[in-house]
């Protein structure tokens, strides 16, 4: 990718801004101006053949950007492409795609975006600043919650000469924006510009990317077949990736079936996510014979946060007391040793694996940050984050029963008549867990079950992808289980998780109803910060206030990915630091 050396009239002079190929949230990007390619794809990776893997539940839209419809895996990032593009072995820092330079000042109150010149849609129209215009007005009127949120922060727009775009932002000094409308996905005007973008749709969608659906059979499979005419395929941040002609996913309801179809050779790889299967299930002639390899692949991931999220706008839910009650409650001892034979890491905090968790006494910094809110927060929020309860591995832990009774008890509860009952109320303590994958349904019984000692009646209900969707879209359940993932460079996505006004917007991703102004102010520092020292100081006081609030029961991480694939599949020397790329593999015969 060239480097600009000439500025446009509109930029000169450039006291205070950096332009260039590339940016990053916090310090330099790693990578120079024209480097070759990503560290972790091969160049010289041949292309061609299928990719096939497994996708579970269904899909009833090709639409990726509205709250209507389950989309099919893959139609975001095959077919649309955005401004710029991640390096994975990075925080976050972008570089240039279907812009060749971005420039911001450093107080990151606006962003300019250059198109490149070489930039087409799949219809052979070029990329222009009034798709990027288009795009940015139709996602913040009609796009998904996040979408609203972000881009409506851009307050003003000027095009400044042919091919660059200057977004200015509301002045809230949110330092990420630049970034996220980096991420902003492009589509073209000529094709949407009069349609009802808000609905879900099978028709084939147009982007820029480099795939186009070639076959949709809801519920059975979707097909991307390679675009013979992709305008990006040797820009720097895709040379060697996107190798296959077909990219295939096959859908499951069962991820046993799923298994059995990789056995067969039907699917070209898995990531499995059953540590009984890795570890008594791949004895089957193909991994004997050396067609079929299996790696733990480690990365560098932070935990991110994987389990039952409590939703607190149910009246039965809605204390701490019992929520706290109900975190130490599961024997995660006992599920690890007898149902995955030892492989997990148990999940404290949101960003374990990573140098962004809390840890003990808060900081003279994260007391700085809390001091306003000190008031209404609970009298501990200062020591050492809570850690939840476990078993001792038999299932039937005395103690940790005892413990949470008498949590309970100290939040007004009793047992009556055999049920935990609220002593102010007569309300008994009972919830409903909804899941929408039938192999979830192991650790759900063995939570119910050690609930039902307690005197606690908790359900289990099993439900398909579209109705599983629309519950969760509208906040209509007691308990799901849930996976937030965060990276290195958390920011405006912990608004649209945590923030107050996610917590009432359908479709958003505040499964648990969490509304702290504490919360609120922490994550505006993550997002305000100027350097990685002030962004982990705000990433551990995220971290030690949602942990106070007891919003999830925390099950499990793994430091590492498990991965099989038959050898008709190669793959680079490495992976990235957020795990393994199967765009970066190829068909090696």
């Amino acid at each position: 990718m060239r480097r600009l050396l000439l500025a446009l009239p509109f930029l000169l002079p450039l006291p205070t801004a950096a332009a260039d190929h590339a940016i990053a949230m916090h310090g330099e990007p790693a990578l120079a101006a024209g480097f070759a390619h990503l560290p972790y794809a091969d160049p010289a990776a041949p292309r061609g053949g299928r990719l096939t893997v497994a996708a579970f539940g269904s899909y009833d839209s090709l639409n990726p950007f509205v709250i209507k419809g389950v989309p099919a895996r893959g139609i975001r990032g095959y077919v649309f492409e955005s401004l710029l593009a991640r390096n994975e072995d990075e925080p976050f820092t972008l570089y240039g795609l279907l812009a060749e330079r971005v420039e911001t000042p450093p107080d990151r109150s606006w962003v300019a975006f250059t198109i490149d010149p070489d930039a087409r849609f799949q219809t052979g129209e070029p990329v222009t600043v009034e798709d990027v215009l288009f795009s940015l007005d139709l996602l913040r009127r009609q796009g998904r919650p996040n979408h609203r949120f972000y881009y409506s922060k851009v307050t003003a727009t000027e095009r400044l000469g042919e091919r660059t775009v200057k977004l200015v932002f509301d002045g809230s000094g949110d330092r990420e924006l630049p970034l996220i409308l980096g991420l902003m996905p492009v589509l073209p005007r000529s094709v949407y510009g009069g349609r009802d973008f808000a609905q879900g749709t099978l028709e084939p969608p147009v982007g820029s990317g480099p795939y186009r659906v070639a076959e949709a059979e809801p519920g059975r499979h979707v097909t991307y077949r390679r675009d013979p005419d992709w305008w990006g395929r040797d820009r720097p941040v895709n040379r060697g990736r996107f190798n296959f002609d077909e990219i295939r996913y096959d859908y499951f309801r069962d991820a046993n079936v799923a298994f059995e179809a990789f056995k067969a050779g039907l699917l070209d790889a898995r990531v499995e996510t059953s540590p009984a299967r890795w570890a008594a299930g791949y004895d089957f002639p193909a991994m004997a014979d050396g067609r079929v390899m299996r790696a733990e692949i480690a990365h560098g991931r932070p935990s991110g946060m994987f389990g039952f999220v409590l939703n607190a706008r149910r009246p039965v839910l809605a204390d701490r007391g019992v929520r706290a009650a109900l975190v130490d409650s599961f024997d995660f001892e006992w599920a690890n040793r007898v149902l995955f034979h030892g492989a997990y890491r148990r999940t404290t905090g949101y960003f374990d694996n990573s140098p962004l968790a809390a840890t003990g006494p808060a900081s003279p910094a994260e007391r700085a940050l809390l001091a306003p809110f000190l008031d209404r927060l609970s009298p501990d929020i200062l020591e050492a984050p809570p850690v939840p309860l476990s078993g001792d591995g038999t299932g039937q832990d005395r103690a940790q029963l005892r413990a949470v009774f008498d949590r309970l008890a100290a939040a007004g509860w009793r047992i009556r008549d055999g049920r935990m009952t609220e002593t102010a109320t007569g309300r008994p303590l009972a919830f409903e867990i909804l899941l929408v994958q039938p192999e979830q349904e192991r650790f759900a019984l063995h939570w119910a079950r050690t609930l039902k000692r307690l005197g606690i009646e908790a359900s289990v209900r099993t439900v398909d992808s579209a109705q599983y969707q629309g519950r969760l879209e509208s906040f209509d359940f007691d308990v799901i289980l849930n996976l937030w993932a965060n990276s290195l460079s958390p920011g405006n996505e912990q608004s649209f998780y945590w923030g107050q006004e996610a917590a009432g917007q359908p479709g958003s991703r505040n499964y648990p109803g969490v509304a702290e102004p504490a919360v609120d102010a922490a994550i505006a520092a993550l997002v305000e910060s100027r350097t990685r020292e002030e962004l982990a100081t705000a990433a551990r006081t995220l971290d030690r206030l949602l942990r106070a609030g007891r919003h999830v029961v925390p099950l499990w991480y793994e430091p590492v990915d498990r991965v099989a694939w038959w050898t008709r599949l190669g793959r680079p020397a490495r992976s990235p630091a957020t795990g393994v790329d199967f765009d970066s593999w190829w068909q090696a015969r």
